[in-house]
């Protein structure tokens, strides 16, 4: 489901895009996140570590859908039965971090979660649903809680959540939750590759050995500012992608089978599995895709392969 990306009449990027409809009432779409670079500068006190990276929405998006309850019970759906809607998910979290934060724990919600972003793949959809939790319930609850206001919220939900409040690009520091929003000069094609194995960022932490001198995020703010996919591919830099592929070799084939393909670039997004090419083009995105799909080695369970683009700001 591809779901535009509208402006607000400031001329920014709506967190978001929300639309009154549904059975649910109130539709607000959660796209997935890309890290363009990542690097990790140490581990915190918190057991966190600190971190730099890049990070950008794409068209590949959840929904959810909200309607308030006058019995202030918190009530989440799926449609993947395997999903836990209980208090640990990260929707009824951030609904429930809401109405205490404005001081309204009468409030409620039935929330219904339709699910394509997969979990353990670097995508960060569970904290793009919570961020899409905040923004409609903000909304349908009349809170009228600044931007602001919600990212102190996302900050307390999830490292991540914050990010979604400052679509399309941010720079992400701390533990991802210091959020400078980027804007780019364009958008990018992608090849999204979605291997059949999952991977665990705390297994992929523990793998991890922080550097000693840390690589610089530099020349991937300024291509994505320049809108230069040539450039991108080359600064396109993750210091989990090591880790990774020595937990999951399949995800390292993956990744060498796309690059074998001569993108502008290749990367595994966050800590995994997802992989995926920067294209200079829509053609260029297209022959990847295809030739991908058309070289999947005999025996190996299939990847799902998705052209994409990364998210721009529509002009005001």
């Amino acid at each position: 489901m591809s779901v535009p990306f509208t402006p607000r009449g400031s001329g920014a990027p709506t967190p978001h895009p929300a639309f009154p409809s549904g059975p649910h009432g109130l539709v607000v779409a959660a796209p997935a996140k890309l890290n363009l670079y990542l690097e990790v500068l140490g581990k915190r006190a918190d057991g966190y570590h600190d971190l730099e990276t890049l990070m950008v929405g794409v068209n590949v998006y959840d929904t959810l859908e909200l309607r308030p309850r006058a019995d202030g019970r918190l009530v989440l759906t799926c449609d993947r039965p395997d999903l836990p809607t209980g208090p640990d998910n990260l929707v009824v979290k951030a609904a429930d971090r809401l109405r205490l934060r404005a001081q309204r724990p009468d409030l409620g919600a039935d929330l219904h979660l339709a699910k394509r972003i997969p979990a353990q793949a670097g995508l960060a959809g569970g904290s793009s649903d919570a961020a899409a939790a905040l923004v409609g319930l903000n909304r349908v609850w009349d809170l009228n809680l600044s931007v602001a206001t919600l990212a102190l919220v996302a900050a307390d939900v999830g490292s991540d959540v914050a990010f979604f409040l400052s679509l399309p690009a941010g720079w992400c520091t701390g533990r991802g939750e210091v959020v400078a929003p980027e804007s780019p000069g364009g958008g990018f094609h992608v090849v999204l590759v979605l291997p059949r194995v999952g991977l665990a960022t705390p297994a992929v932490f523990r793998r991890l050995v922080v550097p000693a001198s840390p690589n610089s995020g530099a020349a991937a703010r300024a291509a994505v500012r320049a809108g230069d996919a040539t450039a991108l591919g080359v600064a396109l830099f993750n210091r989990l992608q090591g880790p990774a592929f020595a937990l999951a070799p399949e995800v390292e084939r993956v990744y060498r089978r796309l690059a074998a393909l001569d993108p502008a670039g290749c990367l595994m997004s966050g800590s995994g599995s997802a992989v995926f090419a920067v294209c200079r083009d829509a053609a260029e995105a297209a022959r990847v895709a295809a030739g991908f799909r058309a070289t999947e080695p005999p025996g190996e369970s299939p990847s799902h392969v998705l052209v994409a683009r990364t998210i721009t700001p529509d002009p005001a």
